[in-house]
């Protein structure tokens, strides 16, 4: 079995076999990351330049159950272009107040049909022109850490020695509701894993694997796909 230093080694030669010396500088800044997405359709889909979408993200109690507001941003970022109007979740729930309120906001992709069909909340999604409403589940954990660093001061100076490794996972799914429909149009699910590295010769050099911004990303172009068919 590789230790943790072998399967960085691997990282950094895989990367410098395929790419310049570039991509090696970049290897040395950022861990390794694995991203697959899946997508299940369930009806057509498409946009007119009238019509915005939301992106939201699960509200739950405990807080610890909820989908990261920082993720939520950067999906609704990356979406948002000339071709697609995205509302943020801030502006959807002042927009439709009480409905999204974090005490009242449904914790699961299946409180959303009932919900959105309130006839007060119908019309006033009606007047913002929403079509799609994307309900994302799902957050980045760290799933295993190993390792040892010790840091010290001493009168001849101070310093770190040591390596720490560790694991984050990070499992999306998004939901994509067409309110003209009043239908599910499908699902599109985003995983992303990778390895992070510490280690430490007086200096620690934090080597990190940028987990969530990879199933951001992996998510948003696939969902940008699949509004525009």
């Amino acid at each position: 079995m590789n230790t943790p230093l072998q399967k960085l080694m691997n990282c950094i030669d895989h990367i410098a076999l395929r790419s310049s010396l570039v991509a090696l500088a970049a290897a040395l800044l950022s861990g390794c990351v694995t991203a697959t997405v899946q997508e299940v359709r369930e009806r057509a889909t498409g946009i007119n330049a009238s019509d915005a979408v939301v992106v939201l993200g699960r509200r739950s109690r405990p807080s610890n159950d909820e989908t990261e507001i920082d993720f939520i941003n950067c999906v609704a970022e990356n979406l948002d272009n000339k071709v697609i109007t995205v509302f943020t979740e801030a502006e959807f729930v002042d927009a439709t107040f009480p409905w999204f309120e974090p005490r009242t906001a449904p914790v699961s992709a299946n409180e959303l049909p009932a919900l959105l069909e309130e006839p007060l909340l119908a019309k006033q999604l009606e007047q913002l022109g929403l079509r799609y409403v994307v309900w994302i589940q799902g957050q980045t954990k760290r799933v295993s850490q190993a390792g040892s660093m010790t840091c010290g001061v001493s009168p001849g100076g101070g310093g770190c020695f040591g390596f720490l490794t560790w694991e984050n996972d990070a499992s999306y799914e998004a939901s994509i509701w067409d309110t003209q429909e009043q239908r599910t149009a499908g699902r599109i699910s985003s995983d992303a894993a990778g390895t992070s590295y510490m280690p430490a010769l007086v200096v620690p050099i934090p080597i990190i694997a940028r987990v969530q911004q990879n199933a951001c990303t992996s998510l948003s172009n696939q969902l940008e796909g699949f509004i525009l068919n």
